[in-house]
């Protein structure tokens, strides 16, 4: 949500740790009798994606995806210590090894300058974390004060000081929080010459697929996958069974009145909460997300990120604001492929009346089209439709 409008720096800044060679690409690798063959990210069947700017002069949704090139080793402990899963990065063989798929998006709040560099770097910053930095980021991060004070290290504890023993590798939980949390200070750092970051920001909800299957398989044909999923703000990530087509959240929108970010907040400054003329709560009287990249200005104060499945769902508030989790499995259920699915949630969300940017994002899995069980929505879908003849007319008037 946005609560202020600025026009975007025509240029935006560039990572200062950036590697000199990006290893990340557009494509995914698979195994065939003819050869390994590179299938296209952006192909329709593989991803799904549909934006619009809504009725916003500005358009502050943006999207990323890439297949990353990471550790095998870190896959390996991660899927051994979060899952209890033995997987052996030596029956994949290079590279498949060190695939892992990435989707992303971003939705910005007053201005479009944070949202836009995250669709550019975040997915290469996350490629890129390196352990080394660590204690560095940590006492930039002490530095803040404020709110900041009370972090402690989290997963990356082992290494933020620089006298620790770096031999341990991380896993994807602590590559997710070094790239969310202390990293996400790494771009405040960046943004810092852009006066525009100082009072923007952006929400950032991405997905780590990783497929377990060996042979390697594509993550939207794999029987095991593992994901991992990093969150700050409203932007919400959404999982489709295959058994009733119900739909699971796997975020929850870090908000200023919801029970845990009141708790966090209130223990740093109790007065901050104000709720405006909407109804709507409001961290310093400004901020509705409470957990961002950017905003700067308010840093220091608190503001900080084995069912067979048919498919995953990334959506921004412009959707979320005006129809349910559910209602957005239900109307990518039945579409002919991912790209149909995206525009019809998109679509439905603008006929219920979301007046802000709004971005879909769908990604298959093994379960895509398998989905069994009624269409839980379909009639309250039909009687939101009917509710609505009219109001486009009345809107205009």
């Amino acid at each position: 949500m946005a609560f202020r409008l600025l026009r975007t720096s025509q240029s935006l800044p560039r990572s200062r740790n950036r590697p000199r060679h990006a290893t990340y690409h557009d494509y995914v690798r698979c195994a065939s009798p003819a050869g390994t063959i590179r299938i296209p990210l952006s192909s329709p069947k593989v991803i799904g994606v549909a934006n619009s700017r809504g009725e916003r002069a500005y358009q502050e949704d943006f999207h990323s995806f890439a297949t990353l090139s990471l550790n095998p080793e870190e896959l390996r402990l991660t899927v051994s210590r979060h899952l209890g899963i033995d997987w052996d990065p030596e029956n994949v063989g290079h590279p498949f090894s060190r695939q892992a798929v990435f989707a992303g998006i971003y939705d910005g709040h007053g201005g479009s300058t944070v949202s836009q560099y995250l669709r550019q770097e975040l997915h290469g910053l996350f490629e890129s974390a390196n352990k080394a930095h660590i204690p560095e980021m940590y006492e930039y991060i002490k530095e803040i004060g404020g709110y900041f004070k009370r972090f402690k290290g989290g997963p990356l504890a082992p290494w933020i000081h620089a006298s620790s023993d770096h031999t341990e590798e991380m896993d994807l939980h602590a590559r997710a929080t070094l790239t969310c949390e202390l990293r996400s200070i790494q771009v405040d750092r960046n943004l810092e010459a852009e006066a525009a970051a100082k009072v923007c920001g952006s929400t950032a909800s991405i997905a780590i697929l990783h497929s377990l299957d060996a042979p390697a398989t594509p993550f939207f044909t794999s029987e095991r996958i593992a994901l991992t999923v990093a969150h700050v703000g409203d932007t919400r990530v959404l999982l489709c069974s295959t058994a009733q087509g119900t739909a699971h959240a796997l975020t929850e929108n870090h908000r200023a009145e919801g029970r845990v970010e009141s708790i966090r907040l209130r223990r740093m400054m109790g007065t901050g909460v104000i709720t405006d003329s909407f109804g709507d709560a409001r961290w310093m009287g400004a901020l509705e997300n409470t957990r961002s990249l950017g905003d700067l200005k308010w840093k220091p104060f608190g503001v900080t990120a084995e069912p067979e499945w048919a498919f995953m769902v990334l959506v921004s508030d412009g959707i979320s604001s005006v129809i349910t989790d559910q209602e957005v499995v239900d109307l990518a259920r039945g579409a002919i492929d991912p790209r149909q699915a995206a525009k019809r949630i998109l679509s439905f969300a603008e006929e219920m009346g979301s007046s802000d940017n709004l971005t879909a994002i769908v990604l298959p899995f093994a379960g895509w089209g398998k989905v069994q069980g009624p269409d839980l929505t379909k009639k309250l879908r039909e009687y939101r439709s009917s509710q609505m003849i009219g109001a486009e007319r009345q809107k205009r008037m």
